[in-house]
């Protein structure tokens, strides 16, 4: 039953090609409220294609971006695939060497591209199985298992819809199983199951001495200065040894399976390159442990900006009256993001020296994520990538964050498999996106591959 499938995906890549550059040139920026049309707009366009292979679909109007859902019947195992239709912003547009909202087609040195905002992220990833359903039913009438799709628009901005409306529609929205694209490959010949999400935690502080800017001449050695209080702080978050010093920070934090450990050994990660690539060469984290343990299974606490004082052209000798710091935690196990926070603010109140005062703002709390490789459509689905791929398909970790799988296994009690098509010169999110034509075919094949086996999954 396969074979006729894969011949109908290859010979019909052009006209998914097209397709995919249609929804390319829809600009559904979830953040920016001028795109708010085009984001129902790409809905619309999602709904009427699942439509068009015999999907009932339809928009789903949120207090914001529409959401997608459709249902398709099958025998077997019940399947959902989420994916999302929103992209970022474009800007700065002067860095794009085309149009962002203009697909093109490209020759590269690596190979063939399609350039677009979203090409990537998420909008050809989500497409990949679309097309691999497109052509199950052209080829057999009917899709190999039952299958319900569901695509937001906020996923870029936060997804502020989602839950509430995972919530409310809870019993049609569960399945067996949930199918998540907008993962990468391990490498270009490597495809990777993702089993084990980190969650975040991040908390902007703002220290507070005076109550104006001084002069450090007039008051420099008599006054409180907040950055000197400020760094203090953020110093005293890590060991010498790159653990993290927040009290209670470390509980919940699993210790890796000796058969996990031995598998992430075997991709034979180059971590000299990984880091060269961006001009490092050394590990900077918790010592004692690998790259890949650092970035899949450990947590993490990282400073993403630091604000104060004069920071123009030029020189201004001035005691500040703020100083402020985004602080972000990557989360494992079962730590407990709340309580994290409540910790780290704590730490932080009993640092601060008389007259300065502390503001905290809390920005999102989602906990870790782990799958379980027991369910039986886990080794069915990396049995086929590795049939489509050069090299054997892994079970990997991912170091950012992806909380819809988490809502997933909370909200709907079943796991997901994350299984995606990126690479890591994809430029996600920055100018010049791309994907692979490689990706988008090789994705389209591996769906339908997967498919076919998790016919045979229960």
């Amino acid at each position: 039953m396969l074979d006729p499938v894969l011949v109908k995906i290859d010979d019909d890549l052009p006209n998914a090609l097209d397709r995919l550059q249609t929804l390319l040139r829809i600009p559904s920026i979830s953040t920016d409220p001028a795109y708010k049309q085009h984001c129902t707009e790409a809905a619309d366009w999602l709904a009427d294609d699942l439509n068009s292979i015999g999907v009932a679909a339809s928009t789903r109007a949120t207090p914001g971006h529409p959401m997608v859902v459709g249902h398709a019947d099958g025998p077997g195992l019940h399947l959902m695939f989420y994916g999302h239709y929103d992209v970022q912003p474009a800007d700065p547009l002067d860095l794009w060497d085309t149009p962002p909202f203009d697909p093109q087609l490209q020759d590269t040195p690596k190979g063939r591209v399609i350039r677009a905002r979203g090409a990537s992220d998420d909008k050809g990833q989500l497409m990949t199985f679309v097309e691999a359903c497109r052509a199950w039913k052209a080829v057999h009438g009917t899709l190999p298992c039952r299958i319900s799709f569901f695509f937001e628009g906020e996923e870029e901005s936060g997804s502020p819809s989602l839950v509430p409306f995972m919530q409310d529609n809870a019993d049609e929205l569960r399945a067996d199983i949930a199918l998540i694209c907008d993962t990468g490959l391990f490498d270009n010949k490597t495809p990777a199951i993702i089993t084990q999400l980190r969650g975040l935690m991040g908390e902007e502080i703002t220290i507070t001495g005076p109550n104006i800017d001084l002069h450090s001449g007039m008051y420099g050695g008599a006054a409180m200065n907040p950055i000197r209080v400020l760094t203090r702080i953020l110093a005293s978050l890590h060991d010498d040894q790159g653990r993290v010093t927040v009290p209670g920070f470390y509980d919940g934090v699993p210790d890796l399976d000796p058969d996990l450990a031995a598998s992430w050994s075997a991709l034979n990660f180059d971590h000299g390159d990984f880091l060269g690539q961006v001009g490092l060469s050394q590990l900077a984290g918790e010592q004692g442990h690998t790259a890949l343990e650092m970035l899949w299974s450990r947590p993490t606490c990282e400073f993403n900006g630091i604000i104060g004082g004069y920071t123009g052209d030029g020189f201004k000798t001035v005691l500040p009256s703020k100083a402020s710091a985004k602080v972000s935690f990557r989360l494992v196990g079962t730590q407990d993001p709340h309580k994290i926070r409540d910790d780290f603010r704590a730490m932080v109140r009993a640092m601060l020296p008389p007259d300065c005062t502390v503001e905290f703002q809390a920005h999102g709390a989602s906990p870790a994520s782990q799958m379980s490789t027991d369910h039986p459509a886990f080794e069915a689905a990396r049995q086929a990538l590795s049939d489509e791929w050069p090299n054997a398909a892994a079970f990997v970790g991912a170091g950012g964050s992806i909380p819809i799988a988490g809502y997933f296994k909370k909200f709907l009690d079943m796991d997901a498999m994350l299984i995606g098509f990126a690479k890591e010169d994809d430029a996600i999110h920055s100018p010049n996106e791309k994907y692979d034509v490689e990706s988008f075919h090789k994705g389209i094949r591996s769906w339908a591959r997967i498919l076919a086996a998790l016919q045979n999954a229960l």
